[in-house]
């Protein structure tokens, strides 16, 4: 029966990252048009008004059971993404993204420390492999001039990992379309907050990308709806699916299984782009994959 509960969460996170790796390549195309801020308070009334809208006819349950523990979970993880794409706007990708993905190795941390679960050899080694295949995936540079502001990243990736714990230590009797509810409305809060700051104390804004993380509300652009809205549909099918894998398997599973959306992501540049990978990337991808499949078959880890 946990094996079963395993594969289906692994399923389900394969979908996610091939949505969200699909979604995520056109921020670039949003962030040349306007503001992270704007962007994330316009996705979420996008989001909450698509979940509401199809709530009824698929019988989903958006009440809370506990509200106080489904606020601390959005909150923990709106934190996270917010800390996340913030640093996007001083640091290099790679280096974010390879400090956001030192969430597993906080999940069994988190999970040892506060919940005494053991730790097993296959799942430390499930870590260690996934680890070093993100590592090789992004190359040397990821890790290249640490310093203070570098631990940003790292931050948001323990604070992903407590969100993470949380769904299913704190949330398990929650819809996932609840949970999913709650985390775009803290990211949404967030959006308004940094909209309604930044129109008070506008500031000097970089052209294009660069000025993502400092811009204010603009007059959106055609393409800037469009894809934002894409992004919102994307997000709500593959985030809810994401949600639900955590509620039916342990999160040191899942979170390891998360690194397949690396792989994703990259598959999805090559596709749209035309950015090719280097025989090392297509090695850590390798490894990425082979600790989703430790961690999914192994015991608890």
């Amino acid at each position: 029966m946990t094996e079963n509960r395993n594969l289906k969460a692994l399923g389900m996170i394969v979908v996610y990252a091939t949505i969200i790796g699909f979604t995520d390549n056109f921020v670039k195309v949003i962030a040349d048009q306007a503001g992270l801020w704007q962007f994330h308070a316009t996705r979420t009334v996008m989001a909450v008004a698509l979940l509401w809208a199809v709530a009824r006819p698929l019988g989903l349950r958006l009440g809370m059971v506990v509200p106080r523990m489904v606020v601390a979970r959005s909150f923990i993880h709106g934190c996270a993404m917010v800390i996340y794409f913030g640093a996007l706007g001083f640091l290099p990708v790679a280096l974010v993204a390879a400090g956001l993905f030192t969430a597993p190795i906080f999940v069994l941390l988190i999970e040892r420390l506060f919940y005494g679960a053991p730790i097993s050899a296959l799942g430390a080694l499930a870590v260690a492999l996934g680890f070093a295949g993100v590592v090789m995936v992004l190359g040397p540079e990821a890790f290249a001039g640490a310093s203070l502001p570098a631990l940003l990243p790292v931050i948001a990736g323990a604070l992903y990992a407590m969100g993470n714990i949380a769904t299913r230590r704190w949330c398990p009797q929650e819809s996932a379309e609840t949970l999913l509810a709650g985390f775009f409305i803290a990211l949404g809060i967030a959006g308004a907050i940094g909209m309604v700051v930044l129109s008070l104390h506008p500031l000097i804004v970089p052209a294009g990308p660069e000025g993502f993380l400092l811009r204010g509300p603009v007059v959106p652009t055609g393409a800037f709806w469009f894809w934002t809205f894409v992004q919102a549909a994307g997000s709500l099918l593959g985030v809810g699916l994401m949600v639900r894998a955590y509620q039916i398997a342990e999160a040191s599973r899942v979170s390891v299984m998360e690194y397949v959306i690396l792989p994703a992501s990259a598959a999805w540049t090559w596709v749209l782009w035309g950015e090719g990978l280097s025989p090392l990337a297509v090695a850590g991808m390798a490894l990425i994959v082979a600790a989703g499949v430790l961690i999914s078959v192994t015991k608890r880890a």
